[in-house]
């Protein structure tokens, strides 16, 4: 036990094992720690952040992130409609494809169906649920684990083998960050994301009382199956304009376009525990949502009961069903070219 993935440079307060998946390989949960005393915990399950804990006021911490104390609930979790894909790297494609079909050097594409007559985050078969291997990791001055996962061609129909790594990195400056690269053998297409649910006043809270705030005046318009029609809605002066900070909504599940750059996605705030997040990325969007997180199915960490505002997810990512709208921004990768993609959640003690 406790043998693969573990790099030699780990001491044992660094990594424990975690479980067997369900064809009865090791899942190794890793931790690094920032000079500040930030704590993060990562799983080679899905590349899942599991634990992020952030020291506030009187010596204590707040675990900001959803999720469960064991990996047979992670595991269960994507048996049940609706998964949450907590803390999870979502691929190959984060969103909707609608038909579970799209056109690529004029030869269509037919994907598997997840989600009713849809493509939904990959397929059933993904980056989120899937082992990947640890590649790099170090635990010094910005401590930061590198994980990779190689989806064969033809997953879930996707065209060509897709080399995918993962860096999540805790800096001096309060910051996670995440950097995504990716490589493929064929033409194909992507959209990776991060599926961490937050809550800045721990796990047994709601988000309802926190304040948010996203640098957007533009979404996508959908259909009743949350397909983009195409068309951008004016968010000024409507409930969903975030461009000044304001209370979570009890049910959010929208595409915010990001036009400003050089400045912040969205940010979080909790006059409770006095904490603010702050999210930065190169997308073209942030997917914002809040609602079902399992309630009550599946206790949560801290013997929690998860509801409906448990958190609020952020998914930095191009638009769901790209391939699909010419006038989106591409969502093809080109064979042999790199993908890249940087997203930072910083923390700040107020």
């Amino acid at each position: 036990m406790l043998k693969n993935n573990i790099p030699q440079i780990l001491g044992k307060k660094n990594y424990k094992f975690f479980g067997f998946n369900s064809i009865g390989k090791e899942v190794i949960s890793y931790t690094l720690i920032n000079k500040n005393g930030i704590q993060l915990e990562i799983i080679n399950y899905g590349a899942t952040i599991t634990s992020l804990k952030i020291p506030i006021q009187n010596n204590k911490y707040i675990d900001v992130v959803l999720g469960f104390d064991k990996l047979e609930d992670y595991i269960k979790s994507f048996q049940m409609q609706g998964s949450p894909y907590f803390g999870a790297v979502v691929g190959r494609y984060s969103g909707r494809i609608n038909n579970a079909t799209f056109n690529l050097n004029g030869k269509q594409i037919l994907l598997n169906k997840n989600h009713g007559n849809h493509s939904l985050h990959g397929g059933s078969t993904s980056f989120s649920n899937s082992l990947w291997e640890v590649k790099h990791i170090s635990t010094d001055n910005n401590p930061f684990i590198t994980l990779q996962y190689i989806s064969p061609n033809g997953e879930e129909n996707f065209p060509g083998e897709m080399t995918t790594e993962v860096t999540y990195t805790l800096t001096e400056e309060n910051e996670l960050k995440i950097e995504y690269k990716a490589i493929a053998t064929e033409d194909t297409i992507i959209n990776l994301t991060q599926h961490t649910y937050f809550n800045l006043e721990g796990q047994s809270a709601s988000v309802l009382n926190q304040t948010l705030e996203i640098n957007s005046n533009k979404a996508l318009e959908v259909d009743t199956e949350n397909i983009p029609s195409g068309r951008f809605i004016n968010l000024v002066n409507t409930p969903f304009d975030f461009t000044f900070p304001k209370n979570c909504p009890e049910k959010i599940d929208t595409t915010f376009i990001l036009e400003k750059k050089n400045n912040f996605s969205a940010s979080l705030y909790s006059k409770k525990s006095k904490l603010k997040m702050y999210v930065y990325t190169n997308q073209p969007a942030v997917h914002v949502y809040v609602g079902g997180n399992c309630a009550n199915l599946i206790k949560g960490k801290e013997n929690a009961n998860y509801h409906n505002t448990s958190g609020i997810c952020f998914e930095t990512q191009n638009f769901p069903d790209a391939p699909n709208h010419s006038h989106f921004p591409s969502a093809v990768l080109k064979k042999g070219e790199k993908y890249i993609q940087k997203t930072i959640f910083k923390f700040e003690n107020q």
